[in-house]
């Protein structure tokens, strides 16, 4: 693009101002065309980009319950906060008033949420040596939204019971 001409009576080369010029221009203009698209490009596939885990909360419920019907409980306590200050520590309680003999029991309780890019927030195992379906934790919230507590029977069967949480400092990010 840059012209360089050698000048015969010196003899090092000296640049033509006007291809000097033409070339500037030139380059100028490819960067401002390019850098914005490459950027948005950028961005587009960010947007699209989601993590190993990210799951939206009616996947996770048909993983969890192999769609299987889940039954709103009243015998499901799930114990939130109406108004979370920080999203990234919000305190969950759930206690399942049913019996855990070795003929029915609570084999799961899973914490959901309903808008974060990941809905599992927790997922715990239990066995009749528990003698209680009680789980405690803190979970991250990314905004105002529903904390479910979806519990696994040992019949096979899922109740839920979930509650807003409305988050003033979101906590993902």
């Amino acid at each position: 693009m840059l012209c360089l001409k050698k000048n015969n009576l010196k003899g090092d080369f000296t640049m033509e101002r006007r291809k000097f010029i033409q070339g500037l221009f030139t380059a100028s203009t490819l960067a401002v065309v390019v850098t914005p698209s490459a950027l948005m490009a950028k961005d587009e596939k960010k947007a699209k980009l989601k993590g190993p885990n990210d799951m939206s909360f009616e996947d996770a419920v048909k993983v969890i319950t192999d769609g299987k019907e889940v039954k709103d409980s009243d015998k499901i306590k799930l114990t939130v906060p109406e108004i979370a200050e920080n999203g990234a520590v919000v305190p969950v309680k759930v206690e399942v008033d049913h019996p855990m003999t070795d003929k029915e029991s609570v084999t799961a309780i899973h914490v959901l949420n309903t808008a974060n890019g990941n809905a599992r927030c927790a997922d715990i195992m239990l066995t009749p040596a528990n003698d209680k379906g009680y789980f405690a934790t803190r979970i991250k919230l990314s905004k105002t939204q529903e904390v479910v507590a979806l519990v696994a029977l040992s019949d096979g069967t899922f109740i839920k019971a979930g509650k807003s949480v409305k988050v003033t400092i979101g906590g993902c990010g």
